[in-house]
Parts: structure tokens; sequence; C-alpha cells
């Protein structure tokens, strides 16, 4: 059977499997050793949930493997004559299925983990309090969309390294965190940091993946006009 067009940018990316399938279980595995360390040596106390927060280290380097995504193969794919559109849905495909794959282990890790009392130590390494301690779809559901948007973010980052150099990445990053600023001056102006603290108690786990899910998506769309732009 003869491959897309899609498929062979997928099959070009994985040329690369350590980094894109080998790295994030590797350093899913150290958050996990780390936080078995780091509860031993610490008193246990009288929680029934002691969480460290050791797989966010596998989430940080999702952020690593999107600007991974472009770093490097992007302008050999561009120079044999791969499209602008089916590069960007060929890492858009990517992602994706790695992100199915990372929420179903977080899914069937929190499963043995529950099950076994949180492997014998009450430990709470994938059934992160609040944002994946539901029902096992919404974990898995939770899980692939975090991964989703932090690749995403970290593979529009690179396109604008590519693109403007360190000089507009750096003024790219100032940018967000300006309108960061700007968002908490107008909320102090009109004292509504009550009302942000009532909205962010009552957002639910699931409500928050949505909140998610569509900040990825806004970010596919700036990844895309991006590329459109991007002279390699």
């Amino acid at each position: 059977m003869r491959a897309t067009p899609i498929g062979n940018v997928v099959r070009y990316l994985l040329i690369d499997r350590v980094t894109f399938l080998l790295l994030p279980w590797a350093w899913a595995a150290f958050g996990f050793v780390l936080d078995v360390v780091v509860l031993q040596l610490t008193p246990a106390g009288h929680s029934d949930r002691r969480w460290v927060g050791g797989l966010a280290a596998a989430f940080l380097v999702v952020f690593v493997l999107g600007v991974q995504s472009v770093a490097n193969a992007l302008p050999f794919a561009l120079s044999i004559g791969v499209s602008r559109r089916t590069y960007f849905l060929g890492v858009t495909t990517l992602a994706l299925a790695l992100a199915v794959c990372f929420g179903l282990v977080v899914t069937v890790g929190g499963g043995i983990e529950s099950a076994t009392g949180g492997w014998g130590m009450h430990m709470a390494y994938f059934r992160v309090p609040y944002l994946l301690d539901g029902p096992w779809y919404r974990s898995w559901l939770t899980a692939a969309t975090l991964f989703v948007l932090l690749f995403v973010y970290g593979m529009w980052y690179g396109l604008i390294h590519r693109r403007s150099g360190l000089p507009g990445t750096m003024v790219f990053g100032a940018a967000q965190l300006g309108v960061l600023a700007l968002a908490a001056v107008i909320v102090t102006g009109l004292h509504g940091w009550n009302r942000v603290g009532h909205f962010c108690a009552a957002v639910t786990a699931l409500g928050l993946t949505g909140i998610l899910a569509a900040a990825g998506a806004v970010m596919l769309a700036g990844g895309f006009a991006t590329l459109r732009r991007l002279t390699v």
C-alpha cells in the first residue's frame, strides 16, 4: 500500500526515533525514580496521597519535541519539495498519535497506581491531583491534550526561531509576558481578582481540558501562519 504524503512526513520525522519515541518515556521513567527516591527520604505524614511532580519532566520534554520537529528536519523537507501544508499536517499527525499513546500510558499507570496503593507508598505519580485524578477517559483525554498543547507550543517557538532567530524568539516570549502583565493590570484596575478566583475554583478538570484544547487550536493556527511565511 502506497504511503500518503502526510505519512511520508511522519516516517521522515521518525528517522529520529530516539527523540520522538524514546526521550519522553526516558524522562517519564526518570521522574518516576526521582519521585520514589524523594518519598523514601521524606516522612510519610498523615496524607493518603503523596505527590512530588515527577511526571512534569515528561511534559517539559514534549515542548522540546515540538521544537525539534522543525529545528532540523524542516529545511531538508522543504528543499526536496515537501509543501509547507503537508509538512505541518505530518507533524500534527505525529503529535496526535504520540499524544494518544502518552495518554494511554498515563491512564494505565494511574490504574496500576490505584490498585497498588500508590506503588505501596501512597505515591501519586500518574494521578496528578485535580488534573489527572478522575475517570480513566478523562485522564486519557487531559494527558493527550496537554501533550498536544506543549508539542504545538514548542513547534511554534521553533518556527519563530527559524524565521527570526534569537532576537525574534525573545520578542515573541516577551510579547506573551506583556499580554499576561497587561491582563493582570486590567483585572487589578477592575478589582476583578475575586471573580477570577471564583472562576478558577469553579472550573472542573474537564472544563480545563477544554480550555487547553482551545489554546492548542490557537497555537496550531499561529504555527501554520508562521510556517507559511517562513523562508528556508
